[in-house]
């Protein structure tokens, strides 16, 4: 692997002795919430918690943020989310922000897409960023939150569970300690140390294809596009793809033949003739290269009694589509105010049911597309090359033939059928359901200054929070649950008309949002009664 010498210069961190450490082993430090892995899940799921009240240990085994770009594809949603947490606005900053993507078949443009055709959302549909800088970020935001108690150099090496908490064994440059968990949440990646010791099995398809990162350092006048080819004429029979990332660097990714020897393929000197022949010219730097298979796999059950898994320790997809760590961040998000409820005791433990059974059927849909992806990008059979020859032609001169072509389906909100929504009993011509994410749209604060549905929500404290729109007699929300009013002297305005229409709203309709902004219910005309059950029912105390 090559990287540059200087990228990663202020990303380590020091290891610090804890006074956990000086306890005896019979008389362990006790925790609410310990979260192993301090990479974007886990940082992330430990800013969510701090911010609810909740005291966390993150642990990590390593003392540096990860090298390499590795994730570079983020999401609105994932945006969103880190607004939530107070780093968004700095990871649009540095990000390069874009929705058009174009694909390519040989040296003819199939056809282009655009992720965000419409206007009026404070968070574009992808930023490009590499890894690090999110880590970092996070980082920082955890160092200003004295809650989170974040552990460098602390590895996780036993485990042991009993019916109301987990014993961890960490080892440290100290020697080891013991720590004791009502919960621990293992965001420890796909080789997940914590996985192995509950003895749960990660089953799925491994791809025998190889794909080549080069991530190379140069000046271009390229668009910034996510530009994908099959069977371009500098890398003839294969696919590849080129995404800009902050900095001038480049993302690269080829195809290699499954027989390649990676050992030979990963070596600068022969990625530079691959790299020179698509670009034309030599006028770059190596940054990063990497060799990867594509693995679709995923836990049965996302929770083993006080362990909680998330991200890649839960679940692994290709990363065409960039479903990998924006999954894992909408796994973060879901279990977060779920935990913080349990652990405060005002839901039952029954509530955290409901992440298994909401983010594995996400996890199934993710590697379904991702499956699907890779099936159309590297067939395994002359049957699917053959089929996927016929789409490629059709593609060039119809519209169902397009819709066909599969380079990478990207990521977009997961869907939740849950029985924490209540089902609709009006009748709707549009707006999200039950159990779908909230679409933001621009509204006006009282003063007349711009804002956003998003940004109202937060301001509302992230909690379940009534989305109402006036009709002159306002039922009351229950009792701590925020309000949103639009309309009357006392409201938003609806400044461009689209928050009414992106909710299909009429004058009294009413939606009941959960913590994480996905729809538990929804109303024509609310009624004290109908929003106590569906606030019962979203909270699983019904």
């Amino acid at each position: 692997m090559a990287q540059s010498k200087t990228q990663f210069a202020k990303t380590q961190f020091g290891y610090r002795r804890h006074p956990d450490q000086d306890r005896a082993a019979a008389d362990a430090a006790e925790h609410a919430v310990v979260v192993v892995g301090a990479g974007p899940v886990g940082l992330s799921l430990a800013i969510d918690l701090a911010q609810r009240g909740q005291a966390v240990v993150l642990l990590d085994d390593a003392d540096r943020i990860g090298e390499g770009s590795r994730a570079i594809c983020f999401s609105k949603r994932s945006l969103e989310f880190w607004d939530r947490l107070g780093v968004g606005g700095r990871m649009v900053d540095k990000g390069v922000v874009w929705s058009v993507g174009k694909i390519f078949h040989g040296t003819s443009q199939l056809y282009q897409f655009n992720l965000l055709p419409e206007q009026g959302h404070k968070r574009p549909a992808f930023i490009n960023l590499q890894q690090f800088y999110a880590e970092a970020y996070l980082v920082d935001r955890v160092q200003e939150l004295p809650a989170v108690d974040l552990r460098w150099r602390n590895k996780v090496i036993g485990l042991k569970q009993r019916n109301d908490h987990a014993v961890l064994n960490i080892e440290t440059p100290d020697g080891p300690y013991r720590l004791r968990a009502n919960y621990v949440v293992a965001c420890d990646g796909a080789r997940s140390s914590l996985r192995q010791m509950v003895g749960a099995d990660f089953a799925g398809q491994v791809f025998e294809d190889q794909f080549l990162i080069a991530d190379v350092k140069m000046t271009a006048e390229f668009p910034t596009e996510r530009w994908f080819w099959f069977d371009p004429p500098f890398h003839a029979g294969r696919s590849a793809l080129l995404h800009k990332q902050p900095d001038d660097i480049w993302r690269i990714d080829l195809q290699l033949n499954r027989y390649a020897d990676p050992a030979f393929e990963r070596l600068p000197e022969n990625v530079r003739p691959r790299i020179a022949r698509m670009l034309g010219h030599e006028k770059f730097e190596f940054e990063w290269i990497s060799l990867y298979k594509f693995q679709c796999r995923r836990m049965e059950k996302f929770i083993h009694d006080r362990v909680i898994f998330a991200g890649d320790a839960a679940h692994q997809v290709s990363p065409f589509g960039a479903r990998g760590a924006n999954s894992g961040l909408e796994d973060a998000e879901n279990l977060a105010w779920k935990l913080d409820r349990v652990l405060k005791g005002t839901s039952p433990e029954r509530l955290l049911e409901s992440y298994h059974i909401e983010r594995s059927v996400a996890a199934d849909e993710n590697i379904r597309e991702s499956t699907r992806s890779t099936d159309f990008m590297a067939p395994n059979s002359h049957q699917e090359a053959r089929l996927r020859k016929a789409v490629l032609a059709l593609a060039r001169d119809t519209d169902f033939g397009k819709r066909m072509v599969n380079a990478g389906r990207l990521s977009v909100p997961s869907v939740y059928d849950t029985p924490l929504s209540s089902a609709d009993v009006d009748a709707w011509r549009g707006g999200p359901r039950p159990g779908a994410s909230m679409p933001d749209a621009p509204i006006a604060a009282r003063d007349g200054g711009a804002t956003f549905l998003t940004e109202a929500f937060i301001e509302a404290g992230t909690r379940f929070t009534l989305l109402a729109f006036a009709n002159g007699a306002a039922v009351d929300a229950p009792e701590g649950v925020g309000v949103i009013r639009v309309g009357g002297h006392d409201g938003f305005a609806d400044s461009a008309g689209l928050l009414g229409a992106r909710y299909d709203a009429s004058p009294g309709t009413a939606y009941l949002l959960r913590p994480d902004g996905y729809v538990a219910a929804r109303f024509r005309q609310p009624t004290h009664a109908g929003l106590g059950a569906a606030l019962a029912r979203a909270t699983g105390i019904n």
